[in-house]
């Protein structure tokens, strides 16, 4: 598998269900048993709640996470109490959860564990550092696009995507959806001068001037644009939005004369909460969008088999997926 190679090369990496029943985990045990003999240290932790092992929604059974002796895991101190395996704890963070602080630990034996770590961006970030400075060489971050939370996978310096029947038993419709969601990670980054100066702006709607310089337009959330579009354009037509972009946004924008000059700012891909359909109609008709914050995404995974056990063909589902996309992909169970 040629991108565990390229895994090494970064300091942090999610792992992203773009639904659940994906095969994220499938794809996290594959990575995790081949960088069993790396010579570097591995942490591992999760965005919200992760290793169960049946699906608290589909009752369907699912993969749990399993480590090999010497990995550090980051989990609160409800699942760490509920760890199969023999671990000395290094931490216990100030930082807490709804499931208590979070416990840093090192296994000492293989085994499996149920992971719940930090939900936030901020926090996210701070763990990575945190862990870095532990002498952690690579944080393995698990997460989910669906999930309803605050942190995103974007935080860290790789990805890779897991997708599959889950999402849509149709494989035109799985590989459109999966296409959009490629097409957003690689959305390029602003100039460096400008991250910067954005990365601390938490609310409402910036403009960039021709000077390079950031105003605020006065409006906090693009769910008031029809009431506040007159204060819009009167910077320019470059915006960052600091939370999310919605279709309504994006509708408007691209019903105005001068759409091939206007530039969106998004934090990070995660941030496009848009429909496809919306999101290519703005840039069809010239509209431009960027990001604060890029990730590498280093490879697709595939799952063929849905919860409900509808089965797509997995080397027709790889073909049309790898025409659409300059990644490579995968089906984690053919490996």
């Amino acid at each position: 598998m040629p991108f565990l190679n390229d895994i090494e090369n970064y300091k942090s990496l999610s792992i992203v269900g773009l639904e659940k029943n994906t095969g994220k985990t499938e794809c996290l045990n594959y990575v995790l048993s081949r960088l069993r003999d790396s010579r570097k240290q591995i942490a591992l932790t999760s965005i919200g709640i992760d290793g169960e092992n049946r699906d608290q929604v589909t009752r369907t059974n699912k993969p749990e996470i399993e480590l090999s002796e010497g990995m550090i895991f980051v989990t609160s101190e409800l699942h760490y109490k509920q760890r199969k395996l023999v671990s000395e704890i290094i931490d216990v963070s100030r930082q807490s959860t709804s499931l208590g602080r979070l416990v840093t630990a090192k296994a000492l034996t293989k085994g499996k564990v149920l992971l719940s770590g930090p939900a936030s961006n901020h926090s996210i970030k701070e763990l990575i550092a945190d862990l870095k400075n532990k002498g952690v060489e690579l944080t393995i971050v698990d997460g989910a696009l669906s999930r309803k939370s605050i942190g995103s996978p974007a935080v860290t310096d790789a990805m890779i995507l897991a997708t599959g029947a889950a999402l849509s038993a149709n494989i035109t419709q799985l590989v459109f959806k999966t296409k959009f969601v490629y097409d957003l990670i690689q959305l390029p980054e602003i100039e460096m001068n400008l991250k910067t100066q954005l990365s601390n702006v938490d609310r409402g709607i910036w403009a960039i001037d021709s000077e390079g310089t950031f105003q605020d337009t006065g409006i906090s959330s693009v769910l008031l644009i029809k009431k506040e579009k007159d204060r819009l354009f009167q910077h320019g037509n470059r915006f960052f939005v600091s939370g999310a972009v919605t279709d309504q946004f994006l509708e408007f924008l691209k019903n105005q004369k001068q759409i091939s000059e206007i530039n969106l700012i998004v934090r990070d891909f995660t941030r496009v909460f848009a429909s496809p359909e919306t999101y290519y109609a703005f840039v069809k008709r010239g509209g431009s969008m960027q990001v604060l914050n890029k990730t590498n995404l280093l490879a697709i995974t595939i799952n063929p088999v849905s919860p409900d056990g509808y089965r797509l063909n997995s080397d027709e589902l790889k073909r049309a997926l790898q025409d659409k996309v300059n990644v490579p992909v995968y089906d984690i169970k053919k490996m």
